[in-house]
């Protein structure tokens, strides 16, 4: 799979468009070249546990082990305006508090089922930050190694020639 086509079935997934921002992230441009937020060791960490519960660890591996916070980061620091990057950081500070005052612990050490209960409640409370969260998250995933290649059927390219493959009865032929 391309990043054409990687681009595309992310898009889907995202109900159909991206965000200018993570576009000319995701081609590796950088448009915002002034200062942004500088993220702490301990943030990064708490938005891989973010990450992981929009997308969990099942039978393949989740948006943590992917690596999605990193490419998070890059796209915020790279393409977003300051203000836009204070508010995404202050919409996962506002999630960490909400699990200090609803639960007496950090997100990163709570249950599953609390953590899912926490993040679901900061989506109906906080839409746009949730939507950019999503947004983030889901195409960092998906245009990551682990994304391509374990949960998506990945087709490398340039690929090798196979000349003479049988086919299955009413089985579709390939376009080129």
């Amino acid at each position: 799979m391309n990043r054409r086509e990687a681009v595309e079935r992310i898009t889907l997934l995202l109900g159909g468009t991206l965000s200018v921002e993570l576009t000319a992230g995701l081609m590796g441009q950088v448009t915002h070249t002034g200062s942004g937020v500088v993220v702490s060791v301990a943030q990064q960490a708490f938005l891989a546990e973010v990450a992981d519960v929009i997308i969990p660890t099942t039978d393949t591996p989740g948006a943590k082990a992917a690596g999605a916070e990193q490419f998070i980061i890059r796209v915020m620091r790279d393409c977003y305006p300051l203000k836009e990057q204070e508010a995404f950081y202050a919409g996962l500070a506002k999630l960490e508090a909400d699990s200090q005052s609803a639960q007496g612990k950090a997100f990163a050490d709570l249950e599953s089922h609390a953590k899912i209960q926490l993040v679901q409640q900061t989506a109906e409370k906080n839409r746009a930050f949730f939507k950019r969260l999503k947004e983030l998250t889901v195409t960092g995933y998906f245009t990551s190694e682990i994304g391509a290649t374990r949960a998506l059927a990945y087709l490398p390219v340039p690929g090798r020639f196979a000349g003479d493959v049988p086919m299955e009865e009413g089985q579709k032929t390939w376009a080129l």
